[in-house]
């Protein structure tokens, strides 16, 4: 397993888009929400991570899918990259734990949104699963206030 804080570099699948980000934790975590489902095609694996820097800008797509966040894109491929808190968010944003290019150094960690996730799969393991509100609920705890 690699070290904390190493960058990492990762890309889209027709490469228009190249990356490279720092792990906040070696940790991926799977999100059932509705949107992210509908969004990546699956259940999105996210990495949070900071210090995010993409080699063209230009190539990105960005969807504001809600008050506060927004997801990015390649504009020629499709391929989900990032979701990201808007502007004046706080430098979060989770990376899709499929666009690295090593992804050995991570754990499979938690589930949220479970109470969202469709009957006909499931995830072996035992890990965190929180519903949408016990999610919520932690990230409002973190700030201090309401999510």
């Amino acid at each position: 397993m690699a070290s904390s804080h190493q960058t990492l570099s990762g890309g889209c699948l027709c490469g228009a888009v190249r990356f490279t980000a720092t792990p906040e934790k070696q940790e991926m975590d799977v999100c059932h929400c509705g949107m992210c489902r509908k969004w990546s095609g699956g259940v999105f694996m996210a990495v949070p991570c900071s210090g995010v820097s993409v080699a063209d800008e230009q190539a990105l797509g960005v969807y504001p899918s809600s008050d506060w966040g927004e997801r990015v894109f390649c504009k020629t491929c499709g391929t989900s990259l990032f979701w990201r808190l808007r502007e004046g968010g706080d430098g979060h944003v989770a990376v899709a734990f499929q666009s690295f290019d090593d992804q050995s150094p991570f754990d499979f960690v938690a589930e949220i949104f479970i109470d969202e996730k469709p009957a006909l799969y499931a995830f072996a393991g035992d890990r965190p699963r929180l519903t949408g509100d016990e999610f919520l609920a932690r990230v409002a705890a973190k700030q201090g206030g309401t999510a």
